[in-house]
């Protein structure tokens, strides 16, 4: 195992001090003098933060490893500068039992560019019609501790209810895909204006709203932990501020493309814009940025949905929806909330690290930089930009909304567990 001198970084965006990382762990925190067979990193104006952890990435395998891989993924998230995520489970089987969790967790460990941790499925082939084995996909080797239907909800408020009481007993959590199915038929982008400008099916913000309000209450009624996955709309931020305001075990997310993209950019009918839940208003933005500095909303979570070119290089209407996040993620969040003076580095570390390793129980992740913790740390240089090229990403996929865009900071340094997974920008 390698060590690594960090000379001048700026932990959280503080004081400049040099950090030695040696045997996973961060070994000295001050003026460090030289150490023999560390590698020294020049790290003179970069801000060293806990390693990212991501609580909602699809990585596609098994089943669509045309779009991703664990290997693709894990590199696009090292790039990202992300130590840990946690892959969905709508995959191709379903990852609803034991073994197919246990498989995506050592497809992670193979290759090592981050900690992968599955989301079991909730229900059978995430049908929404009976619960999968969650006992035992917690009780397998994977130690599965985060469930979800994503891509559905799992609308029977009967089989929700069922689905909390049952994680109580390994203190799991349900990550809801909040869509009301029967509000959203037929919907192809937020209903509003421009819907009805463009004679796209609408989809009301109340469908998020009505299941976020019942699973809330359903929660506080069990006493089990919720988490709302990819909020979006302004009534969903006070809902969630409500419920936390009456103590209840309540956490939520939300994604850079719904901190950043407005439902105008659909005038362009590019299926690269199309995602669910749908983009939303400016004062949806607006809502979800303020969300998210004051601590209502605990985590961004990237929801990093590659697919194939022919899944989005068609027409509108048959278009898939989804979008990559993992590369750009912390760029967004520097331009949406660093620079614009909502969040200080110290807050990012917080919604990028600290939260969301605790709401999905990975240990060894979110810690603080301080001796004795394990050595999972991302440098980055708030000073540059960089003009998004989707073909240069590490993902097999292409589709970013970010394209030619050009966006703040970039990722110099990923350390997972005192090891380089990224140096210099570029995969160790």
């Amino acid at each position: 195992m390698s060590s690594f001198l960090l000379r001048g970084v700026r932990p959280l965006g503080g004081d400049p001090v040099d950090l030695l990382l040696s045997d996973g762990r961060i070994a000295d925190v001050g003026v460090v003098g030289s150490v023999a067979g560390a590698h020294t990193v020049d790290a003179d104006g970069l801000i060293a933060l806990p390693g990212l952890v991501d609580l909602h990435t699809h990585l596609r395998e098994p089943g669509r490893e045309d779009a991703e891989t664990v290997e693709t993924g894990t590199q696009a998230a090292a790039l990202g500068g992300f130590t840990a995520v946690h892959a969905m489970a709508n995959t191709s089987p379903v990852a609803d039992t034991a073994g197919v969790v246990e498989q995506v967790w050592r497809l992670g460990q193979q290759y090592g560019h981050a900690d992968v941790r599955p989301v079991g499925a909730v229900t059978v082939g995430i049908a929404g019609e009976q619960l999968a084995e969650l006992g035992a996909m917690a009780d397998c080797p994977a130690g599965v501790r985060v469930f979800s239907d994503d891509g559905h909800c799992v609308s029977d408020a009967v089989l929700m209810r069922r689905a909390l009481e049952y994680v109580k007993a390994f203190d799991g959590v349900i990550a809801q895909h909040a869509q009301e199915p029967r509000l959203t038929e037929g919907a192809q982008m937020n209903e509003g204006e421009m819907s009805a400008m463009l004679g796209l099916g609408g989809w009301p913000a109340v469908a998020e709203e009505a299941i976020i309000a019942r699973d809330c209450l359903l929660a506080a009624h069990v006493g089990s932990r919720l988490h709302v996955c990819h909020v979006s709309t302004a009534g969903s931020v006070e809902l969630i501020r409500w419920a936390k305001s009456k103590g209840w075990d309540v956490t939520a997310e939300v994604t850079p493309h719904h901190l950043l993209l407005t439902d105008d950019l659909v005038s362009s009918y590019d299926p690269i814009y199309k995602v669910n839940p749908p983009l939303r208003t400016a004062a949806d933005v607006e809502a979800l940025r303020a969300g998210l500095a004051d601590g209502t909303i605990d985590a961004v979570a990237t929801d990093h949905a590659p697919h194939p070119d022919e899944a989005k290089d068609c027409e509108w209407a048959a278009a898939a929806m989804g979008m990559l996040g993992l590369q750009t993620a912390l760029s967004v969040v520097q331009q949406v909330m660093v620079d614009t003076g909502l969040m200080s580095w110290a807050d990012v570390a917080d919604r990028m690290s600290t939260r969301p390793a605790r709401i999905g129980r990975v240990d060894g992740h979110g810690r603080g930089l301080e001796v004795g913790a394990p050595a999972n740390v991302t440098l980055v240089d708030p000073s540059t930009t960089w003009t998004v090229d989707p073909h240069a990403l590490a993902s097999k996929s292409s589709n970013t909304p970010y394209r030619r865009m050009t966006l703040p900071g970039s990722v110099y340094a990923t350390f997972l567990r005192g090891n380089a997974t990224v140096l210099d920008g570029k995969l160790a």
